[in-house]
Order: structure tokens, then C-alpha cells, then sequence
């Protein structure tokens, strides 16, 4: 169900590059979506790990990957809207091959407790606790976290993850 929300809710985004300066691009995508509603102490973000990419090209490079959760006041579709406009203020093509290599990829993980399942989003994200390089990030932040319609934390899902799945690599914790 997509209905406005009515409150400020917590809003988790990944951040992903692999094109270009990587970590200033994640800077200036955390940048803009701190600007989607007003200054908060309460945003926060996690450290920036290097990935290898997944189900990309073979010669695609490296991705660098965060967590940042900001607070947000408006509907699943207008924080689509917001982040799919940041993406191409920052350069990303439209229209690209899926798992193409990208200057910023935006993806909503959570927004509160609202479960949203339509054509073009599914919150929370629907494969993101399959993902060692959403689920460390976030991890740092919210480890007892259980999101919407689980009622397993965030911890537990990086725990249980295969340990052949691509491990990470520390870039930087503060940044």
C-alpha cells in the first residue's frame, strides 16, 4: 500500500558507485538526500565498503557501498521521485542496461513501517537481506533492526548469509 505518510519517518537509502570518484560521489548523493527534508542531528550514515560487483558485466569495477538513514516526510513514490532525480543530477543514464556499471545507484531499503509493493518499488527493498553490501552498512547503524513483515534483525540476516557471498572491504568509517 502506497498511502502519504503523515509523520517524519526514518528512511534508509543505499548508496552504490563504481564509476568516477566513488567516494565523492556517494558524499554528494548523501549531501542531496540530507536536503530532502531539514537538518536533523538524527541522520546518520554508515562506513563506505569496496564490493566486487554483483551480476554486473565481467570487466565492470568495483562498487563502493553505504547506508544512510534520514528522516522523510512524504509518500514510497515522492522518495522514488526524489532519489531517481538525484541520480541524474549526479550523472547516471537513464534507460541503462540492468547491473550496468554506475556513477550513483539510490536504492530505498526502508521508509518506517510502510510496505509498499507496486510495479516500479517494493519496500523494504526486496532483496536486500541477500546482500552482504547492504547488510554490513546497515548493520553498523541498526543492527537489532527487524524490518516491516520480518521478524528477523538486520544482524542476524548478515549473520546467516552464506560466507562464500563477496566479502567487503573497510574503505572509510568517517567520511
Amino acid at each position: 500500500m502506497d498511502s502519504t505518510a503523515s509523520r517524519m519517518v526514518r528512511a534508509g537509502i543505499a548508496l552504490g558507485s563504481n564509476l568516477g570518484n566513488r567516494i565523492s560521489n556517494l558524499r554528494a548523493a548523501r549531501d542531496l538526500l540530507r536536503k530532502l527534508t531539514p537538518a536533523d542531528p538524527a541522520d546518520i550514515q554508515a562506513p563506505i565498503y569496496c564490493s566486487c560487483p554483483v551480476n554486473c558485466p565481467a570487466d565492470s569495477p568495483d562498487f563502493f557501498n553505504t547506508v544512510v538513514e534520514i528522516n522523510y516526510n512524504g509518500t514510497p513514490a515522492q522518495l522514488l521521485g526524489q532519489t531517481q532525480a538525484i541520480e541524474a543530477q549526479l550523472g547516471r543514464i537513464p534507460d541503462t542496461p540492468p547491473n550496468s556499471p554506475r556513477v550513483i545507484d539510490l536504492d530505498i531499503l526502508y521508509l518506517g513501517e510502510q510496505i509498499t509493493d507496486s510495479d516500479n518499488l517494493v519496500i523494504p527493498h526486496p532483496r536486500m537481506t541477500q546482500r552482504r553490501f547492504v547488510l554490513q552498512p546497515l548493520s553498523d547503524i541498526r543492527p537489532s533492526m527487524t524490518l516491516p513483515g520480518d521478524s528477523v534483525s538486520v544482524l542476524d540476516h548478515l549473520r546467516s548469509l552464506n560466507p562464500d557471498v563477496a566479502q567487503l572491504t573497510l574503505v572509510e568509517a568517517e567520511w
